[in-house]
């Protein structure tokens, strides 16, 4: 299988953990993954909100350097990248007034047929569970997890259509096909607060106190996640979490790609266990890789 792999500015940085274990598992499972040449950034942050033009033509581009490789597919497994991506794509072929400025602020035609895809679309869909479950080499048998969605994955549907909004199951069924023991809780798709981590610091806190509190309430090994923010601020704010809570909190936050490296026999450098702020590697050492 050969896929378009759009990483986006935050796994070439301060995500290199998930951009490293995305690629060694598609390795495994035999899948191509090819970056557009001169791939840029794709405006989800600050031109998003200051020009919608720019925003637009950003993406685009991006969209336009993987269309002129004739790929059919393109990976984008931060959520605010697949976001962009999509929605863009779907404000282009929807509107040819804004299509044509934007073809000519990127000097390239669109065709606006591409299917942009996350990461847990690409492996539940694409892939496939049967494939996932064949290249496992150490189940991950007895490992409490808690699948966390994120807010931003899933909303709205009429753009994220791949799972439901309320109740989504996909990452659920992988790491089940991984042998790990999927727990059930209300909080797949609360939000952790990482957008306000600046401007509204003590309800960031709050709102990622209530997923901490929960995950050591329900006795799980570890928060599963598919965003880098969400992985971030939930991993950081651990120790400020504590002191509110007058406990020490040590959950940790991994990715889903990581685990599935883990179950696959990749070596834990090779995924970036070591590079989380909570160690996950004490409870992952009975799965070594």
């Amino acid at each position: 299988m050969n896929v378009s792999y759009y990483p986006g500015c935050s796994l070439e940085s301060t995500a290199k953990p998930y951009d490293h274990s995305t690629r060694s598992v598609c390795r495994l499972l035999e899948v191509e993954l090819h970056e557009p040449a001169g791939w840029s950034c794709c405006g989800s942050s600050a031109a998003l909100k200051m020009d919608r033009l720019l925003s637009v033509s950003l993406a685009a581009n991006n969209l336009a350097l993987t269309e002129k490789e004739r790929f059919k597919d393109v990976l984008a497994p931060c959520p605010f990248c697949y976001r962009r991506l999509l929605s863009a794509q779907q404000e282009i072929t929807g509107d040819p007034a804004l299509q044509a400025k934007v073809e000519s602020t990127i000097d390239s035609e669109l065709r606006g047929d591409l299917k942009v895809l996350n990461t847990l679309d690409f492996f539940r869909n694409r892939v496939g569970l049967e494939r996932i479950q064949s290249k496992v080499k150490t189940p991950l048998n007895g490992l409490k997890v808690l699948p966390y969605y994120g807010c931003y994955l899933l909303k709205p549907q009429n753009v994220t259509p791949f799972d439901d909004p309320e109740n989504p199951v996909s990452m659920d069924e992988i790491l089940a096909s991984l042998g790990a023991e999927v727990l059930d809780w209300d909080f797949k798709t609360e939000c952790c607060g990482s957008g306000l981590a600046l401007s509204k610091t003590e309800k960031v806190v709050e709102l990622s106190a209530r997923l901490i509190g929960e995950a050591v309430f329900r006795s799980a090994d570890a928060i599963v996640v598919v965003c880098q923010l969400c992985q971030a601020n939930l991993d950081m704010r651990q120790h400020e979490i504590g002191k509110l809570h007058g406990a020490k909190y040590r959950v940790p936050i991994v990715y889903l790609t990581q685990l599935m490296g883990v179950a696959f026999g990749i070596g834990a450098k090779s995924l970036g266990l070591h590079r989380h702020l909570v160690n996950p590697q004490p409870v992952l050492r009975r799965y070594k890789g």
